[in-house]
């Protein structure tokens, strides 16, 4: 455990490459990761996501891509950052991670530790993770090689709050271990770390930073719905009401991504594993999971007051990543919306200039336009790109049509209904 630091980072998607970046200006880090195009595009100093800039790829000057196993052996800290999805029944799919720490049980050495950043619910680490480690290197939990967990906290698309001005949680399975993790993060992350009393509280800390977010979204989600019946426009309610010191800023919209939208099910997963059911976080799910399909209907009803037969009816649809001014394209419920227009045989073009066409296509089965073209009997606003903000939408539509604004990105004058 004295020897040089050598890392491997596991997965070099939005979480890992980043990690591995700012790790590869200081220590010897090899990046694993099983998609040799992504490595290839890597090693080409280029980095699709737009998480990481060219310039800061090729600062990393001790850093190297592999997809070869071969080429990890000699590390002593492996970090693992690949996706924990959920599956088609909103169940944790821990495939990925269990396959990584298969990858990494096959190289441990005596001495060598394993941090985990992935998205878990608490105790998955020892109880799903370390068993896999110990079958295939033959190796003693504790005793042989140790772990740890440090949450990752990216933000896809931000520029400001970048890994290293991000306060970093961690811990490790023993005390020492966990100084160690800790020391290896404080090397790198210049907002300082906060070290958790055991690897089960740093897993419990990260799945409910989202699942937090989820509720309070569902909260002004169901507010949203509320304000319709009335007849109040829901952005006016919160503006006015946040106008109060410790009232809390969240807007009403769809929830998805890689974690808000997902890592509840972690929690609820182990929770009914304990024979709990959670009833208030599993309900802001389900009330977040069907604001698409909310919102699609209400421009239909706007639609059909202002004379439109629906079936056959041209809708554009401004946006399909999950959030603004980026290209994650990850669990966007944006789709949901597609979908309930399809649903009504209504004509629908999606655009979207930060999305990755091929991407979406193999996603969704959705082609992505070019540009918008034509006069659309209804456009909905569903992502806060920037883009949009400089373009008058009107233009993509005619005396008639239905504008919907699902951001509260426009002024109220120019749509017809905001969410």
């Amino acid at each position: 455990m004295n020897d040089p630091i050598k890392i491997c980072v596991i997965g070099l998607g939005y979480v890992g490459l980043p990690l591995a970046v700012e790790f590869g200006k200081k220590f010897p880090v090899t990046g694993f990761d099983i998609n040799q195009t992504r490595v290839n595009e890597l090693m080409a100093g280029h980095d699709r996501t737009l998480e990481t800039s060219d310039e800061d790829l090729a600062a990393a000057v001790y850093l190297k891509y592999t997809t070869s196993i071969e080429d990890i052996k000699d590390c002593n800290y492996y970090i693992v950052t690949v996706p924990t999805p959920i599956d088609s029944h909103k169940r944790p799919d821990l495939t990925p991670l269990l396959k990584a720490s298969e990858t990494v049980g096959k190289v441990l050495k005596k001495g060598d530790i394993v941090i985990y950043e992935s998205t878990v619910y608490p105790g998955a680490t020892e109880e799903e993770c370390v068993p896999l480690l110990e079958k295939f290197s033959g190796l003693a939990f504790n005793r042989d090689f140790f772990c740890g967990y440090s949450p990752e906290r990216i933000n896809p698309g931000d520029k400001v709050h970048t890994v290293t001005k991000i306060l970093k949680v961690t811990s490790g399975s023993t005390p020492e271990v966990a100084k160690k993790v800790d020391d290896l993060y404080k090397s790198i992350i210049t907002a300082g770390t906060f070290m958790a009393s055991s690897l089960k509280v740093a897993e419990a800390a990260k799945v409910i930073e989202n699942s937090q977010r989820d509720i309070n979204i569902a909260f002004v989600n169901e507010l949203a719905l509320i304000f319709n019946k009335i007849g109040i426009d829901t952005q006016e309610v919160l503006a006015a009401a946040g106008t109060k010191w410790n009232f809390l800023k969240f807007f009403p919209g769809l929830v998805g991504g890689h974690c808000i939208g997902v890592d509840p099910y972690y929690l609820t997963h182990k929770a009914q594993e304990l024979g709990y059911n959670p009833e208030i976080i599993l309900a802001g799910r389900r009330l977040n999971d069907n604001m698409g399909f909310y919102v699609a209907n209400r421009t239909i009803k706007l639609m059909i007051k202002k004379g439109h037969t629906i079936a056959g009816s041209r809708v554009l649809v401004l946006g399909i990543t999950f959030k603004e001014n980026c290209p994650d394209i990850r669990n966007s419920r944006v789709i949901d919306v597609v979908n309930e227009f399809r649903d009504f045989s209504c004509k629908v073009d999606v655009y979207d200039p930060w999305a990755d066409h091929a991407e979406v296509k193999h996603e969704y089965g959705l082609d992505l336009i070019d540009k918008p073209n034509g006069n659309y009997d209804a456009v909905v606003l569903a992502v806060a790109h920037n883009q949009f903000k400089e373009t008058d939408i009107r233009s993509f539509g005619h005396s008639d049509s239905v504008f919907y604004d699902i951001k509260g990105l426009l002024d109220k004058s120019l749509v017809d209904e905001r969410l």
